[in-house]
């Protein structure tokens, strides 16, 4: 089994930055790429940032998303946040649990809220 937890968000003032942390743990044999996905208030899941350089257009500019290797993490900082960007944020795996063989699957975390409002 893989674990993905997340840290960081909260409430946030516009203008200001966010910034997530996600931890990968468990059966991991080698991570194919991690990434971010929102999920706003009545809306559906929509994508935020994958691997080294995928952007949403909605967080282009704004957002950076970057890896600790070593750690099995991937962070995601988002500057000049807008009231937009109020949503469940959940961070995403793709992971080689069988590397020898070609095995990946899919892992989500729990999900960590993020509201900005002043």
């Amino acid at each position: 089994q893989v674990q993905l937890v997340e840290s960081g968000g909260g409430l946030v003032q516009p203008g200001g930055s966010l910034r997530l942390s996600c931890a990968a743990s468990g059966n991991i044999s080698r991570i194919y790429t991690m990434g971010w996905y929102r999920q706003p208030p009545g809306k559906q899941r929509e994508l935020v940032a994958l691997g080294a350089t995928k952007y949403s257009n909605s967080v282009k500019g704004r957002a950076t998303i970057s890896r600790d290797y070593a750690k099995n993490m991937v962070f995601l900082q988002i500057d000049m946040v807008k009231p937009d960007d109020t949503a469940v944020y959940y961070c995403y795996a793709d992971i080689y649990v069988d590397f020898s063989r070609g095995v990946r699957n899919e892992y989500w975390g729990q999900g960590t809220q993020v509201t900005v409002s002043s």
